[in-house]
């Protein structure tokens, strides 16, 4: 049986399900909740409002590091590192970072972070997690990020959103950040 005709028949299934929902519901005295043209539509579109985003932009200056290895035994080397990072502009805090570095020979390196920034985004006061992963490669980073689901606080309450940054690895960049509210 093909895909179409399976469609074709869960469509059908649903219309008659609905019809004979209202039917029992009309001889019972009360009155259907949608007719099958509506309970149709409904069944394929969301329901969901759609979101406004928002794009903010900062410069991310990293205030202080370190870096520690934690397994040097082959290579490549694994290490911790940990910033402390400013955040001026559309984020205008701070936020401490930790990440775990996969580090080349060639000082070439993959990272994955996360990060609590503290302070406004968008003229809005609060706290979020992000959640990054990172290249390095001849001295210049690149990054993705996202927001952690549920972490915002204060103003930033049901704050979703996603970005990154590039800049010369440890220290600095230009990030930015498309978010919206749930």
């Amino acid at each position: 049986m093909s895909f179409r005709t399976m469609a074709a028949g869960a469509i059908i299934s649903l219309g008659a399900w609905q019809a004979a929902s209202a039917q029992s519901q009309t001889d019972s005295g009360r009155r259907p909740q949608m007719n099958d043209h509506e309970s149709i539509h409904a069944a394929g579109q969301s329901q969901t409002k759609p979101r406004t985003r928002a794009r903010a932009k900062a410069k991310i200056t990293v205030r202080s590091s370190e870096a520690k290895p934690y397994d040097q035994s082959t290579s490549p080397a694994l290490m911790e590192i940990r910033l402390n990072e400013t955040f001026t502009g559309d984020l205008d805090g701070e936020s401490p970072v930790r990440a775990l570095q996969v580090l080349r020979d060639d000082h070439s390196a993959s990272l994955v972070s996360v990060q609590r920034f503290r302070g406004k985004l968008g003229g809005r006061q609060g706290t979020f997690v992000l959640q990054g992963q990172e290249i390095v490669e001849k001295g210049k980073i690149k990054a993705t990020w996202f927001v952690v689901p549920g972490s915002g606080t204060g103003d930033l309450s049901g704050l979703r959103g996603e970005g990154g940054f590039e800049g010369d690895f440890g220290k600095g960049s230009d990030g930015m950040l498309d978010y919206w509210f749930e």
